[in-house]
């Protein structure tokens, strides 16, 4: 027999896919699943856990549980997108502000990643993004000043990547990347719209040029509730 709390997970993600709860607005209170399943809170709670872990809700501490759009933009994990390109292929409103632009210092830790404790240079970008007038991601890159000798400003609002790959003929190769659930900084809260969210998703990712040199580290800290991570997974047959 199926158990109680999946039977109401299934009902309240059919109710959420026929937009009784459209996206953006706040399921019934736990107290009020309670009593319409007529079952008790613990029950109540693994449902909305189980909704939570697969993208249907956002749990916002001492609100409540927020439905998700199921059309929030989808994050290709095993691809390298940059975020203007993104934004351009969703037709979205968007823009890039630039926090911080500059070298860190000598004995700053990113130096042991990419190997430069005796030469070489590397550049900082901190960029927050916004989407429909929202403050929703901030991007902390470090590249290699041996293969990105110069940024600035314009660069870095418009797209790194593009001046790159179609001004220094650079092509971008491969990526290993590190996806983490992770709480807020202090920081993050001072430069995102975080006002009620309690997490936030971080993607750690070493990218490499096509002759496996490493020039770009970047830390990617999204708001959840606007992003669903996609991947493309094959059975490996023995």
């Amino acid at each position: 027999m199926k158990k109680k709390y999946l039977t109401i997970y299934d009902d309240l993600v059919k109710k959420i896919q026929a937009q009784v709860w459209p996206a953006s607005t706040m399921l019934p209170s736990e107290n009020a699943l309670t009593e319409n399943y007529n079952t008790s809170r613990e029950t109540i709670r693994k449902a909305l856990n189980l909704l939570s872990q697969n993208g249907y809700i956002q749990k916002i501490r001492g609100k409540g549980s927020i439905v998700i759009d199921l059309n929030k933009l989808s994050f290709p994990v095993s691809g390298i997108i940059s975020f203007s390109e993104l934004a351009e292929n969703m037709q979205l409103s968007s823009k890039t502000i630039v926090k911080e632009l500059g070298f860190v210092q000598a004995d700053h830790s990113i130096h042991s990643i990419f190997d430069t404790a005796d030469s070489g240079d590397i550049w900082k970008v901190f960029r927050v993004r916004e989407i429909s007038g929202e403050k929703i991601i901030l991007d902390k890159d470090f590249f290699h000043d041996a293969y990105v000798p110069l940024l600035s400003k314009k660069i870095c609002e418009d797209s790194i990547y593009k001046y790159i790959e179609k001004e220094m003929g650079l092509v971008v190769s491969f990526a290993q990347k590190e996806i983490l659930v992770e709480e807020p900084t202090e920081e993050d809260r001072a430069l995102l719209d975080l006002d009620g969210f309690s997490n936030i998703v971080v993607i750690r990712s070493q990218v490499y040029l096509d002759d496996t040199s490493l020039f770009q580290y970047t830390e990617s800290r999204h708001r959840p509730d606007k992003f669903r991570f996609v991947d493309f997974a094959r059975r490996v047959q023995n």
